[in-house]
């Protein structure tokens, strides 16, 4: 379906939230709500907010990983398992 298709006024998400929430069960994609033309918020399944939230989370992790390899702030695999094997 078209992103233009799931715009919608903010009068439309006031008489019809019921329906809404019953339609996300077949169709999951994101609802955008404006307000005086103007997009204003986004509603979306539970289910793909969880979802899209992990891949944020990961996408963080790793930039995190990339920006702490360019800073030379890693070792090697053989000196990390020497390191755990020195625990046990």
């Amino acid at each position: 379906m078209s992103l233009a298709a799931q715009i919608k006024p903010i009068s439309f998400l006031k008489s019809n939230a019921a329906d809404i929430v019953k339609n996300f069960a077949t169709n999951p994609e994101a609802i955008i709500i404006t307000q005086n033309g103007e997009a204003k918020m986004v509603v979306m399944d539970i289910g793909a907010y969880e979802q899209q939230q992990e891949t944020m989370a990961l996408l963080k992790l790793l930039s995190l990983g990339k920006k702490a390899f360019e800073e030379g702030k890693f070792q090697s695999s053989q000196d990390f398992f020497d390191a755990m094997d020195a625990e046990e």
